[in-house]
């Protein structure tokens, strides 16, 4: 049962957004901030069919040197509010206190989210000349404001910026071609109207996106110059980690740019964007092979570029803002990205000459943050920095350039309550059934179940952790195999109705699926690392290892390296149970925090840091409401797995007892 999206009606009316309209006749803010025209973007020159210029003029007529900002995110992924992060205080004396007397050594500071970006863009687009405001994809899944509201939250909130372009990501398609034209519908019931582009991308005769919904590139105006700006999706990625139709095809993506841009040329537009979904690493081996490219915006890889700064206060940048690099005619192009999740927003300032060659980039991320800052009293209690130290704090925050102290927009404030105050509400969707009770467990034999008896969990261990790594292996098409711990599932789940609610309270943290390549000796490597974490290391029980499409004997009782044998895989339970095969290469599919190597996992760890992984950036919970959704649409129930799908085949407790044959205590 796939939860049916509310209708853009009610949710107008329900939420009383401003500007939301199913005709579009509303108005709302064009790009600068101006009143917007249905179906301009606000620009000096109407578009045509196909992004061909409109009546106002031949584009490169009079091609002359201009300058542009472009203001730009991608890859917020349904994460629409402020998030936090961790700021070291202990230098700063400040005067507050903890109820016992100590010192405050760190505060949680509240950054980025919509209603903070939007201001933003206001403010440095009202600043600035020839501004365009860009979004370079992946817009949809990751959170509760995509299960719930299947895009129309993040529509509404992109509508606050008004965007001059959105490129296609490969999570547009998560919800078929279909689901990609309902978010496309939310996006465009204002006057906003903002290009949705994909120029490598070709829907299938019967696809819903088949008519008016995409286009290769858009046209804008500034001074009287025309800009180029072409979308570029991933290709590969989107054909086999979303659900895009069947006959939808996906073109390469060089071939695919080349072809629009000399297109465009041919039209007398020498000043090209390309805003593409398609990997920081991959734009810049790009930009190589392309002849007349002058920036790439991009996404996908969710890369933070920026300098020491971001550094400092523990964040990870990987390259230059911008990065510049030159193409194939020996100019230069600068390539940027805007990390992920709304957390900021980058500002590229681009001078073009007369001919179109960039002649100077520059720019930085801004990360908007609010400055109240509360902390722990006490257990019980939360209090607010007095005046002194909020002005203390916010010297330190802003010493680092790209921090700004940002007032979130009230509307766009508003907007946000509103879908959170629906989100509390319809977290309790039932979604599907459990038609028995699914006991959770550690080790085998543990007895941490609050619903069952350990004798029901001694032989194999958990039946809802296995039941969740069946999900993640089955909602990820590449996948071969899943493996999840056991301590990243929290509760039983007893027999009953199942709801939204219920999966977030299973799967609680906010962790992503992630998919590794790895070899046969790899998977059991990492089991055995997974089983010495508690064994060897007095590590957490919750490292012992559940699998989908693999299953082994456990003997606790052997030394490291001893402990798993008979090891069999299946991949995707679809065929056969084999012996694994210690050289061949199978992708694992699993939470991106054992993935780095956490909780044991140390086989994972040096494969992740390598940066040899996929993350899908969808929520693990996510994904299991997604697998239980699927059930229901199929008239089926969450139950016990075939004994035969148990990935702990047999276990022999660290005492040496058979928990097969006898009543073994403990694990």
């Amino acid at each position: 049962m796939k939860m049916k999206p509310l209708a853009l009606a009610t949710l107008c009316a329900s939420l009383l957004i401003t500007g939301c309209s199913l005709d579009g006749d509303d108005g709302d803010r064009g790009p600068q901030g101006e009143q917007g025209t249905p179906g301009t973007n606000g620009n000096d020159g109407a578009q045509g069919p196909q992004g061909e210029p409109g009546p106002q003029g031949e584009p490169g007529a009079t091609n002359r040197a201009i300058d542009l900002t472009i203001l730009h995110i991608n890859d917020h992924h349904s994460h629409i509010e402020a998030e936090t992060f961790g700021f070291d205080v202990s230098g700063l004396d400040l005067s507050a206190r903890t109820e016992a007397g100590d010192e405050l050594t760190e505060l949680d500071i509240k950054y980025g989210g919509f209603p903070m970006l939007v201001s933003l863009f206001d403010t440095l687009a009202s600043q600035h000349q020839n501004v365009l405001k860009l979004h370079a994809g992946d817009a949809i899944t990751g959170t509760l404001f995509y299960t719930l509201f299947n895009g129309v939250a993040d529509a509404a909130v992109m509508n606050q910026i008004c965007f001059d372009a959105f490129a296609l990501g490969n999570h547009e398609f998560d919800g078929g071609d279909s689901g990609l034209a309902y978010f496309l519908d939310a996006l465009n019931s204002t006057a906003c109207q903002t290009p949705a582009l994909a120029a490598n991308v070709v829907p299938a005769a019967t696809s819903a996106i088949v008519s008016g919904y995409i286009e290769p590139y858009t046209l804008v105006k500034r001074e009287g110059e025309w800009i180029g700006i072409i979308g570029i999706d991933i290709a590969g990625k989107t054909k086999n980690s979303s659900q895009p139709d069947d006959g939808t095809k996906f073109l390469d993506e060089t071939t695919t740019a080349q072809q629009t841009i000399d297109e465009l040329k041919a039209m007398g537009v020498n000043k090209i964007i390309l805003l593409t979904h398609y990997q920081y690493e991959s734009d810049l081996a790009l930009a190589a092979t392309l002849s007349g490219v002058d920036v790439i915006v991009g996404g996908d890889s969710h890369s933070l570029l920026g300098g020491e700064s971001f550094t400092a206060l523990g964040f990870n940048p990987v390259g230059d803002y911008p990065t510049q690099v030159t193409n194939l005619d020996g100019d230069p192009v600068c390539v940027v990205q805007a990390w992920e999740y709304a957390h900021l927003m980058g500002k590229l300032d681009v001078s073009f000459d007369a001919d179109g060659v960039v002649t100077e980039c520059a720019g930085q991320p801004y990360l908007p943050f609010r400055n109240t800052f509360s902390y722990a009293f006490s257990d019980s209690e939360t209090r607010t920095l007095n005046s002194s130290d909020t002005y203390t704090v916010t010297q330190a925050l802003t010493a680092y350039p790209e921090l700004v102290v940002t007032l979130p927009d009230a509307a766009t404030t508003d907007l946000v309550a509103g879908f959170a105050a629906e989100t509390d509400v319809l977290k309790e969707t039932v979604i599907g059934a459990a038609s028995e009770d699914l006991c959770l467990e550690r080790f085998p034999g543990e007895g941490r179940s609050a619903l069952c008896d350990v004798s029901a969990t001694r032989a194999m261990g958990s039946d809802i952790s296995n039941i969740v790594a069946k999900a993640f292996m089955t909602v990820t098409p590449t996948a071969d195999i899943g493996i999840q711990n056991g301590g990243g599932v929290r509760v039983d789940v007893a027999a009953g109705d199942f709801t939204i609610a219920d999966a977030f309270t299973l799967l609680p943290f906010s962790n992503t699926l992630v998919t590794l390549e790895m070899t046969g000796q790899q998977v059991i490597d990492v089991i055995e690392d997974a089983l010495a974490n508690r064994l060897d290391n007095a590590g957490s029980t919750g490292s012992y290892p559940y699998a989908s499409g693999l299953r082994y004997d456990v003997d606790a009782s052997e030394t490291f390296g001893n402990r798993v044998s008979n090891v069999e895989v299946n991949p995707r339970v679809a065929g056969t149970w084999q012996p694994i095969d210690l050289a061949a290469t199978y992708t694992v599919v699993t939470n991106n925090f054992i993935a780095s190597g956490q909780d044991g996992y140390t086989t994972f760890g040096p494969i992740y840091d390598a940066g040899n992984f996929v993350d899908t950036f969808t929520e693990y919970a996510q994904g299991f409401v997604d697998y239980v959704e699927a059930l229901t649409d199929n008239g089926q129930t969450l139950q016990k797995l075939p004994a035969s799908e148990y990935s702990t085949k047999t276990y022999i407790g660290r005492d040496g007892c058979n928990h097969s044959t006898e009543a073994c205590t403990g694990y």
